[in-house]
């Protein structure tokens, strides 16, 4: 089985109940997609509408994977940067696979789907991502390609205590 990768899909109360259900559930799974466990619905809906707002100026593109079922499965959201000396590469958010679908290469699946439709997408020429330190995501993103090329010791504060550091990573598209 594969994901069906749709970039821009409608927005219609099925994707977004997906999405929601999905950050909740990569949340509770200690995924770091900006939240901390435990999360609920209402704590990750003012985000959610954050990227609505954004998608609707155009500012931002979301990528959905859907699973054999047509659930949402997996999520992420390329984003334009305004300022005009940075407008050839693009940003990679909230980069989520359903934690029931992790080891099946979906992420892969997913990081190559975006790499794909960021080709597309006019004068762009590479993508930034941050990751979250001590979770061994970024070695996850090295493995797709992405090169570490900045990172900030102790910028993400988990909790008291428990700071991480914000690690960058670029992966060019030529």
């Amino acid at each position: 089985m594969t994901l069906t990768f749709r970039l821009d899909p409608e927005i219609d109360p099925a994707l977004r109940d997906g999405v929601l259900a999905l950050w909740v559930d990569v949340s509770n799974a200690d995924g770091a997609v900006g939240f901390v466990p435990p999360v609920t619905v209402d704590d990750i809906r003012p985000e959610w509408l954050k990227r609505l707002a954004q998608l609707s100026k155009g500012e931002t593109r979301l990528l959905v994977g859907y699973d054999e079922d047509g659930a949402v499965a997996a999520t992420a959201f390329l984003a334009y940067n305004t300022h005009r000396l940075m407008t050839h590469w693009i940003w990679l958010y909230v980069v989520m696979v359903h934690p029931k679908h992790q080891g099946k290469g979906y992420g892969r699946d997913l990081m190559a789907a975006a790499a794909d439709a960021a080709r597309g997408l006019d004068g762009i020429e590479a993508i930034r991502l941050t990751c979250r330190g001590g979770t061994g995501v970024d070695r996850f993103y090295e493995s797709c390609g992405y090169k570490e090329v900045g990172r900030v010791p102790g910028a993400i504060r988990v909790a008291p205590g428990d700071d991480r550091d914000d690690i960058t990573m670029l992966l060019p598209l030529g």
